[in-house]
């Protein structure tokens, strides 16, 4: 019986000859790009296109270091240090089949638990040009309610008492960007591959903010030696599991503690507005503009919230992954017909882009039945979701008199989810970092009073009193104490078609 091969850099040659291995010479990479938080998006997405820049083009000058700033990330460090930071990336196809490849990009990593220092020094490297971040939407510190920067969290009281003990990436940036400008080391793009719309200014917001208060006088210097480019990011890219793990040892003999796995779709949408150089990814796929809202705009509208549209009707239903929704007939209908009646006419027209193909490839995205992107990953943080991905469509067509009924009546649904019960019986956790509490009790109390969950002013504002908004949530609560999940589907589809 053959052994399984630890991935590491002396053990490349050795892998099944089926796995695609760095073809460059990982030592004479230079580093380049900072990424602060190497979770599986950016393994599946920015790494893995400055992977194939190398690859397929030899461009050896955007090599990465990946900074770990907490103390959960650990084990990400430890197995990155296992590996020589190399790991492998599983593109799940359509019809089954596998491609793996083992991404070299990454060629550093540091854990700032362990040496702070050796952090704020790379950041402020003149080699740096680019220090990107994928730290999720939590990481900006925002306060969900004001949509301001959030001083009153214990990590920023630390860090305002003493700024030279830097714990969040805005104290690091913060040190960072002072050693540059007393150094003389130039300017840095500071890019978020967050999938958050207007990722650029919310960067540029939390971190003024937080300078603005403990180091005022770096304001002005930042303001002409760092831009922040706003970026579309793409790829479904699900949760590691043990079994991910454990197949990459049965059929490919690779022993790989952290591998990667994702769909073979990948984009990304990038304002052009980098101070100090940056990659030609252009090269492998990447879109540059000069405003990638409409991109977001229609990414957010219609991937993001046709996700929450499956989610919450599925895990009422009780499926377990988004593919086992889409996959039946019922709801992929009412998913394209949201596309296409709710969401399409809120949209810009991009001049070369096919919007129809777009939408065709989330329906065939969705349905990867190999990927099993768990419908409870989808549903998670639904109060972060709902405002940014269904709620400006609805605000949308209620200013222009058109269609809602397919957003009202996933707002009813969303207030019967979180009661926490599928139609089955079964019951499921609900996770929401911000709001889970408050959406408990709504959902709850609307089981009286209906009103009272889109009354919910953090997420609703004064949405409630519109009356054509109003009738029809509640002509879709009514009928969901009436009927199934799927019985009130096949009844929207039905009207639709006539």
């Amino acid at each position: 019986m053959k052994k399984n091969i630890a991935l590491n850099q002396k053990n490349l040659d050795s892998l099944d000859p089926s796995i695609e291995i760095p073809n460059y010479d990982r030592a004479k990479v230079k580093t380049r790009i900072a990424h602060i938080g190497v979770g599986n998006f950016h393994r599946s997405h920015q790494a893995y296109l400055t992977h194939e820049l190398m690859q397929q083009h030899g461009d050896l000058n955007s090599g990465i270091c990946g900074i770990g700033l907490m103390n959960f990330d650990r084990k990400i460090s430890d197995v990155m240090k296992a590996q020589d930071s190399l790991y492998s990336l599983v593109i799940k196809e359509h019809d089954g089949s596998r491609k793996v490849k083992v991404i070299g990009s990454i060629v550093e990593f540091l854990f700032a638990p362990e040496n702070p220092d050796a952090v704020i020094a790379k950041l402020a490297d003149p080699e740096i040009q680019v220090i990107s971040l994928t730290i999720t939407e939590g990481g900006y510190n925002l306060d969900e309610t004001t949509h301001e920067f959030n001083f009153e969290n214990p990590w920023i009281q630390q860090e305002i008492a003493d700024p030279n003990s830097p714990i969040t990436v805005f104290g690091y940036l913060n040190k960072a960007l002072q050693v540059r400008k007393d150094t003389g080391a130039g300017g840095v793009t500071i890019q978020s591959c967050d999938n958050i719309q207007g990722n650029g200014k919310i960067t540029k917001k939390s971190l003024l903010s937080f300078i603005g208060r403990v180091n005022p006088d770096l304001l002005d210097w930042i303001s002409e030696n760092v831009s922040f480019p706003n970026a579309m990011v793409d790829r479904i890219t699900p949760i590691t599991t043990l079994q991910d793990i454990q197949q990459l040892k049965d059929d490919f003999l690779v022993d790989d503690q952290w591998p990667v796995v994702c769909e073979p779709f990948i984009q990304w949408v990038i304002e052009d507005d980098f101070i100090n150089g940056r990659p030609s990814w252009e090269k492998v796929g990447v879109q540059f503009v000069n405003d990638v809202l409409p991109f977001e705009n229609m990414k957010l509208q219609l991937l993001n919230a046709g996700h929450s549209l499956m989610g919450v009707l599925g895990a009422l239903h009780g499926f377990e992954t988004i593919d086992q929704v889409v996959r039946d007939n019922d709801f992929k209908e009412i998913f394209k017909n949201y596309m296409d009646l709710e969401v399409t006419p809120c949209l810009e027209k991009l001049d070369g882009f096919d919007l129809t193909a777009y939408k065709n490839s989330l329906l065939t995205r969705f349905q990867n039945e190999y990927i099993k992107d768990s419908v409870a990953r989808i549903c998670s943080h639904s109060s972060v979701k709902f405002p940014k991905f269904i709620l400006p469509t609805l605000r949308n067509q209620l200013s222009n008199s058109q269609d809602i009924e397919i957003i009202s009546f996933l707002i009813a649904a969303w207030a019967k989810y979180n009661l926490g019960i599928d139609e089955k019986g079964t019951s499921y956790e609900i996770k929401d970092v911000i709001l889970e509490e408050e959406l408990k009790i709504a959902a709850k109390e609307s089981l009286e009073d209906p009103l009272k969950f889109i009354q919910l002013n953090a997420i609703f504002g004064d949405l409630y009193v519109n009356e054509v908004f109003s009738n029809r949530y509640l002509y879709y609560t009514d009928l969901l104490k009436e009927q199934s999940v799927r019985a009130c589907i096949k009844q929207i589809n039905a009207r639709i078609k006539t």
